[in-house]
């Protein structure tokens, strides 16, 4: 479709709908040549000249001579400065391409009598082709130097620039640059494969990473390193919201790439005017404002960054007219058009490219970004298609599954809740009452139904509230916030998005006014941060750092480039059909914590009966994909490395289970792994991992196959929580984890045990360990759990340990069930669930029954007893290696206690776990 507003197309002056019909006319070279690019040479500065008036002995500066003589015949224009031919333009009419016209220049380029000469033929150093509308230049100092489309005629000064600068030489000062050491190695990886994009002559190029992996510090790193080497000089840096320009000028101001010396004090970073709440505390902060004449008359000297929304920059460049859709309050009114060449900038960042504008603002955006003629750089966690068509290169990416993998990002649960109202909608009887609302005045007039009247689920919140599904929704929440609070020992930080904040029916304000009240600690517990609150940075500034409030109500503005590390729930009530917002969303709770670092993960609670979940599962690299391989045990997968079985995966693999391992585990697991590890400290070790793995193989996987150490990652001690009384809650709505499995599904738990009920009803007669647990129960044994462990989180639907409580806590309500307990119970309904201590105590029981234990047989069967608690099985080997038993004497000192008879017990306590 063709835009009929009166936004003028870059460079030409005149509307597209008059550009198209001038085509369709048929315009010739000569009037193209008159009406086109004449103007548009003058624009740079250059004065169109005919050469018979000039001569070549009077050649002008800033001149754009016409009909100039070559050895090859006359070139459509030199451009002329200093007494040289700096370029030559190739001109075509209108209705030609012009991409490949510049072999005609080449031949112009040859034929002028001017030293130096460069690539030993050419007498020109730039090149041009354009039919008035299109513009393409080439350097031919360099034979690796690519064409290129650009908006407009460089100026006199601005070739002269190109002249004066050695691109090669620039980038291959990079080396003599260290990179800053607060960067991690995928940030370094980052940064080098931005510089070597350049080497390759790329002069757009995307980076890609994920929410909270730290794009602006990368970012401001590699300004920093092309400015220092000189490959840039001249930086604009992109935001689409002022909010946004001020954390990118405190973010470079803060950046030390110099010992002693913050970024802003090596180069100057300007921005455009704020407004004291674009910062969340302008007491610490004073930027300098750009001066117009550095955007206007750009010099060979100036070096600084300037940080602008890309609204005031389309304004700068295009007018009022062109300007963009801007979340800011009053957006950039007080912008106006400029005069800017296209080299006043040599480097352009684009922050949160991914941005999608409505129709008739893209082609706006992407004039923006292409009217300079600079190396444009977009960042983003999401790239959408317009992203990567804007930028073509993708030069380095750094995705939320590798991320979590590294320990550098935390990954999700799922919480599914069912509401009749969000799915299915209301419909309202004749005679129901209801309260009419004024949108406009907020008045409100009790009516009684006349009719009958059906309202879409889609119409929830937009044209319909109702009260008591949020209420109950809210009171959902409650009993999970406080499920979290006895665990963990702290409320989570939860984050709810609502649907609108509209006047007088606003969604977040009903969501904040219930939170209090259901929560019952408060005023401030709960709050909303919209755009419509006061100072809106400085109440996120709260969120993250203090105590209160713990539960915010948003919409939109908490949704992108916001950072609270210590987020852990994320509430979904709001559609979602952006698979670009839908990952913003998530991109919030995947930061690491900081006041907690035990925060191994999040919980994101979709409200729609986790149709939000599945719907972007197959289009998000957040969402839970089919793995390339059935879920294994630590072991197996440790297994595998020692067998060299696709061994860099499963590297990465094991480190991602040690990441989680470490965030969870107790000072007293830090001790027993300290027999294995220096400090025990699991997460160093995991963070080395790849490299222990290539340099210290057979030390490496003498720990890593040390049958102590396997089980010690299955059974180490988890951090203690305080213990906390939780307030009295009601069930009142159908909501339970879903449980991610294998082949990219998620089960409600009921379905999940459908499934785990079949498979071991299917596999009873062919599976060992089954059969023993079973029907044999005096062959049970340490070898006959680790094989029924091992089938069952093998099979295609992930039977761990952990899903299968979660799914029996959720649809039996019965915690802590143990495994031997859930596939008995499976194999027949009759049989009970047990906790695995009820299961030892009543083997112990048993064994000892009729037994006048001694003080020291007590003492011993308590420690066997708190063994089989955590193991549920027990043979002599255990004795040797297992701390709680070899550390008071091991099976030699347990057998003489026991005159002797300590092997019996032992095969009658399997025996007994098993038949209990």
């Amino acid at each position: 479709m063709i835009r009929t507003s009166p936004h003028k197309c870059v460079g030409t002056g005149m509307s597209v709908p008059r550009r198209k019909m001038l085509v369709m006319t048929g315009e010739s070279e000569q009037e193209t040549r008159i009406r086109r690019i004449d103007p548009r040479l003058q624009r740079a500065s250059w004065t169109p000249q005919d050469f018979r008036s000039v001569g070549e002995s009077k050649l002008a500066s800033a001149a754009a001579i016409r009909e100039y003589p070559t050895a090859s015949g006359p070139a459509d224009y030199a451009l002329c400065d200093d007494g040289h031919v700096r370029a030559v333009v190739e001109a075509k009419r209108l209705a030609i391409g012009t991409q490949e016209v510049l072999e005609q220049a080449k031949r112009y380029s040859r034929g002028i009598g001017q030293e130096p000469e460069y690539q030993g033929q050419y007498r020109v150093p730039f090149l041009y082709s354009s039919n008035g509308e299109s513009i393409y230049f080439l350097d031919v100092r360099n034979p690796l130097n690519l064409s290129r489309q650009i908006s407009g005629f460089h100026t006199p000064a601005a070739l002269a620039e190109l002249l004066a600068r050695d691109g090669d030489a620039e980038l291959a000062k990079l080396t003599d640059v260290p990179f800053s050491p607060i960067l991690r190695p995928y940030q370094i990886e980052a940064n080098q494969a931005v510089e070597q994009a350049l080497r390759d002559r790329r002069r757009k190029m995307l980076l890609t990473m994920a929410t909270g992996t730290g794009k602006t510090l990368v970012t401001v790193s590699e300004v920093y390193r092309l400015m220092k080497s000189g490959v840039a000089r001249r930086v604009l840096f992109l935001v689409d919201r002022r909010a946004l320009a001020a954390q990118a000028v405190q973010a470079f101001a803060s950046f030390e790439p110099e010992p002693g010396l913050k970024f802003d004090k090596i180069y100057s970073v300007y921005s455009q005017a704020f407004q004291r709440s674009d910062f969340e505390d302008s007491s610490r902060w004073n930027p300098t404002v750009l001066p117009t004449s550095l955007l206007t008359d750009p010099k060979l000297g100036d070096s600084f960054v300037y940080v602008s929304t890309i609204q005031r920059m389309s304004i700068n460049l295009f007018g009022q007219g062109a300007a963009l859709d801007s979340e800011d309050e009053g957006g950039e009114d007080d912008a106006t058009r400029l005069n800017i060449p296209i080299n006043a900038f040599d480097l352009v960042i684009a922050d949160e490219c991914h941005r999608v504008y409505a129709a008739r603002d893209m082609s706006t955006w992407r004039d923006t970004l292409d009217y300079f003629d600079a190396v444009s750089i977009g960042l983003t966690a999401t790239p959408a298609a317009h992203t990567l068509a804007q930028f073509e290169h993708v030069a380095y990416r750094y995705d939320y599954e590798r991320a979590v993998r590294e320990g550098n990002l935390v990954d999700y649960d799922a919480v599914r809740i069912q509401s009749d109202v969000r799915i299915n909608g209301v419909f309202l009887q004749a005679g129901d009452q209801i309260d009419n609302v004024d949108p406009e005045t907020g008045t409100k007039e009790l009516d009684a139904l006349e009719d009958e009247r059906d309202y879409a689920a889609a119409d929830i919140e937009q044209k319909i509230n109702v009260p008591d599904s949020n209420h109950r929704i809210l009171q959902e929440i409650k009993r999970y916030a406080e499920e979290h609070e006895q665990e963990y020992g702290r409320f989570p930080k939860t984050l709810i998005f609502a649907a609108q904040d509209l006047s007088h029916r606003s969604h977040a304000d009903q969501l904040v006014k219930q939170a209090r009240e259901i929560f019952g600690r408060g005023q401030d517990f709960a709050a909303k941060i919209t755009g419509k609150v006061d100072r809106p940075l400085q109440r996120i500034r709260e969120f993250r750092n203090r105590p209160n409030p713990s539960i915010v109500v948003s919409v939109d503005l908490m949704s992108t480039g916001v950072d609270i590390p210590d987020l852990e729930f994320i509430v979904l009530l709001r559609p979602i059909k952006s698979r670009i917002l839908f990952e913003q969303i998530l991109g919030r709770g995947t930061r690491k914590g900081e006041q907690y670092p035990d925060k191994s993960h999040f919980v994101v609670f979709d409200c729609f009966d986790g149709t939000l979940l599945q719907y972007f599962r197959n289009t998000t690299g957040m969402t839970i994909k089919p793995p390339v391989s059935p879920s294994r045990t630590v072991g197996q997968i440790i297994e595998d490395i020692w067998q060299n079985r696709d061994r860099d995966y499963n590297v990465r693999a094991l480190v991602k289970r040690l990441q989680r391992i470490d965030k969870q585990m107790s000072g007293d697991a830090r001790e027993l792994f300290s027999r294995f590890l220096v400090n025990g400290n699991v997460g160093n070790f995991a963070a080395d991992l790849p490299r222990l793995v290539n340099e210290a193989f057979d030390r490496t996987m003498g720990i890593l196959r040390d049958p102590d150490f396997q089980r010690l990652l299955e059974t180490y001690p988890r951090a203690a929580p305080p213990f906390v009384i939780a307030f009295g809650k009601t069930d009142t709505v159908d909501s339970d984890w879903l449980i991610q499995a294998g082949a990219g599904r998620e089960y409600r738990p009921d379905d999940y045990l459908v499934a785990f009920t079949e498979f071991v009803r299917t596999h009873e007669t062919d599976l060992q360990a089954l059969q023993i647990l079973l029907h044999r129960p005096a062959e049970w044994n340490p070898a006959a759990l680790k094989q029924l462990t091992q089938a069952l989180v093998t099979a295609p639907e992930h039977f761990s340990e952990a899903n299968l409580r979660r799914a029996f806590r959720a649809a039996r309500h019965r915690d802590l069930v143990d495994i031997i307990s859930m596939v008995k119970h499976a194999a027949e309904d009759s049989s009970p669930l047990l906790t695995a201590e009820e299961r030892v105590n009543t083997a112990v029981a048993k064994v000892t029954e009729g037994r006048n234990l001694t003080t020291d047989e007590q003492q011993w069967m308590e420690y066997i007893r708190l063994h089989l608690v955590q193991n549920l099985s027990i043979e002599r080997e255990d004795f040797e290696v297992m701390p709680i038993l070899t550390s008071h004497g091991g099976w030699g000192r347990a057998n003489r206690v026991f005159d002797g008879e300590l092997e019996q017990i032992v095969a009658d306590l399997n025996r007994e776990l098993v038949a209990a």
